[in-house]
């Protein structure tokens, strides 16, 4: 038996988007090697349009500090696990903040909050709770599964000054960069076999929510969000992160092997961790942080 063709929103997210974002165009790619690649390809090609792209399959999907995504296999129309398995995007734009620190935990809230806009209270019989792990992963907890990876996102930036014919003068008034935010979210359940945490997935937080859904909800905000990003960076979104954080107040390991308390992010950004010599502000983004005794992801 053969999957259903995916009806995904491609329209209506244009027409959504396009009026923030003259010249943007939607593509849906059956198979590629990873969004985010692709679209750093054509911006060193000089195609610095403002550009969704969206893949049903990927063979070489990327993560944090050269890690694998894994997106897992469609399933049969009619069985339990048809549909996509995962939700696999890249959106590329100019960007000109006035700072650039905090833009992977800003998208991380604004998706968060797009999948689940109020979380729910503690309490067995409550669906799992859309969290933040620092600096760019969405866990879900708050249930007797305990800790599990919903999602990932990359944020990667164009190593040249995009053409300023692609936008108009930015709030900042400095010159904008080719900015490529790929999300990678699990969308059905998964085995977890080889992954260094269990894998969470959208029908743990709302079932039925399938990747043309979860993708017609996060993007539009999305957007609206990194227009305000813009001008105002992360410090307006700090209070958000707090409300989501998965660190705050665990003990935590440093990939450089301290180990402290985590106590949030500060304005720019940065996980601020209590050790033994003092409070530290971690903002390497070569620096992984895991709640100590668990596998680093």
């Amino acid at each position: 038996m053969t999957t259903a063709p995916i009806r995904w929103p491609a329209e209506a997210l244009w027409e959504a988007v396009s009026p923030l974002l003259p010249g943007f165009t939607v593509e849906i790619l059956p198979t590629i090697d990873s969004t985010n690649t692709e679209l750093m390809r054509r911006a060193r090609a000089g195609q610095c349009e403002p550009t969704l792209l969206v893949a049903e399959a990927q063979t070489a999907g990327r993560g944090r500090l050269g890690r694998t995504w894994h997106s897992g296999e469609a399933g049969d129309e009619g069985t339990p696990n048809a549909g996509l398995p995962s939700l696999m995007m890249s959106l590329g734009l100019p960007m000109a903040p006035k700072d650039w620190s905090g833009l992977s935990l800003a998208v991380g809230v604004s998706v968060a909050e797009s999948l689940q806009p109020v979380l729910p209270p503690l309490g067995a019989g409550q669906p799992a709770r859309v969290g933040l792990k620092w600096p760019n992963d969405l866990w879900l907890g708050g249930d007797p599964l305990g800790d599990r990876k919903l999602g990932g996102i990359l944020v990667e930036t164009a190593s040249f000054v995009a053409p300023q014919t692609t936008r108009e003068a930015s709030p900042s008034g400095s010159a904008a960069r080719y900015v490529v935010i790929g999300i990678g979210i699990n969308v059905l359940p998964r085995d977890g076999e080889g992954m260094s945490m269990p894998p969470g997935s959208l029908q743990d937080v709302e079932p039925g929510l399938d990747a043309p859904g979860a993708l017609a909800r996060i993007v539009p905000p999305l957007v609206a969000m990194l227009q305000s990003f813009e001008g105002y960076g992360f410090a307006p979104m700090q209070p958000r992160f707090a409300a989501r954080d998965v660190l705050q107040g665990r003990a935590v390991t440093l990939s450089d092997g301290h180990t402290g308390t985590a106590h949030g992010v500060g304005e720019d950004g940065a996980l601020l961790v209590h050790t033994a010599g003092g409070m530290q502000a971690v903002t390497s983004s070569e620096i992984s942080v895991r709640p100590t005794g668990m596998p680093r992801v």
